[in-house]
């Protein structure tokens, strides 16, 4: 064969490598495409709107926007929130609770409590127009919590100090490199049983219970769903059952179908449905997520900022 066909074969090689390329990359374009559409297309009747919060809450703008949608969507009939959360800091548990209000203002909303839902998550199911939990269900820890580690025995053991200089004393307190002061203590503390009130006048304005009474319920306690239904810190104990009965009483039709309004997934290259992570995994059988391991060392809680409601079982 002589050099021109070979090089004509060459060029029609990588001509034809180009265009398998794109129509590989058009295909997922359109899959990719396709599911953004068929989520979109979810609120295309009437439904119920479904929502749930997991996990550590903290100030989410993306939950926030989705809750904005499901205000805005007159195909959406109600909204149940699905709530397991130990709670977390006190500002998210705040913007999500307002979030949560101004949807309620438009359409019927449900707090479907689960396994637990305490402190900024109890905050959180205080936002619903009723609150259904589990029996066996854990609730409550209304509170506000500051904590700071301290590290001055470790650093002097190894010999390290920290000299600084500061334009006033209660600057940067807190510190974890020496003792607080007594003032440092005050100015926390201070601001902590602000936030606390703020947290008490929430649950005796949404829950209808004299302040004295709700100052009794709130010293930190957890309670079963069946102690908080005593306590009138929720109103029914039941499931999907109670959630469908309380709608109907709403005139929410009882055959609507639940659409969930999930997070959309994190995705490290376009048109993949995954994180670089999830991809490792899936191809190599590896896992870069060290969340966890960081999480079982330190405490999760470590990673929040400002003020904290959040309910956890001591590690020792």
């Amino acid at each position: 064969m002589d050099q021109s066909a070979i090089a004509d074969r060459r060029h029609l090689r990588r001509k034809l490598t180009f265009w398998r390329v794109v129509a590989i990359v058009i295909a997922l374009a359109a899959v990719f495409a396709a599911a953004s559409w068929g989520w979109k297309d979810k609120g295309a009747v009437d439904h119920i709107a479904r929502v749930s919060i997991s996990g550590i809450i903290q100030d989410d703008s993306e939950l926030l926007e989705r809750l904005d949608r499901i205000a805005k969507n007159d195909r959406a009939k109600a909204l149940v929130v699905t709530i397991s959360s130990p709670g977390g800091t006190t500002y998210g548990g705040e913007v999500i609770f307002k979030a949560l209000r101004k949807v309620a203002e438009k359409k019927p909303v449900v707090s479907d409590v689960r396994t637990l839902a305490a402190s900024a998550g109890y905050m959180i199911a205080t936002a619903g127009d009723t609150i259904i939990a589990g029996e066996s269900s854990i609730t409550g820890s209304i509170g506000v919590l500051f904590q700071y580690p301290q590290m001055k025995e470790l650093m002097d053991k190894i010999g390290v100090s920290l000299e600084e200089i500061k334009s006033a004393p209660l600057k940067a307190e807190p510190s974890p490199f020496h003792p607080a002061s007594e003032d440092a203590k005050a100015m926390i503390r201070a601001m902590v049983m602000d936030s606390y009130d703020w947290f008490v006048d929430l649950v005796v304005e949404r829950r209808k219970l004299p302040r004295d009474q709700v100052l009794r319920l709130a010293d930190g306690s957890i309670f079963t769903g069946r102690q908080a239904l005593a306590a009138k810190l929720v109103d029914t104990l039941g499931g999907p059952e109670a959630i469908r009965a309380y709608l109907d009483e709403r005139k929410v039709a009882a055959d609507l179908p639940f659409v969930d309004y999930d997070a959309p997934r994190r995705s490290g290259f376009p048109f993949l449905g995954g994180s670089i992570q999830e991809l490792a995994r899936s191809i190599l059988g590896l896992s870069l997520d060290l969340q966890p391991t960081i999480e079982k060392l330190t405490g999760e809680k470590l990673f929040l900022d400002g003020l904290v409601s959040v309910w956890q079982v001591d590690r020792d």
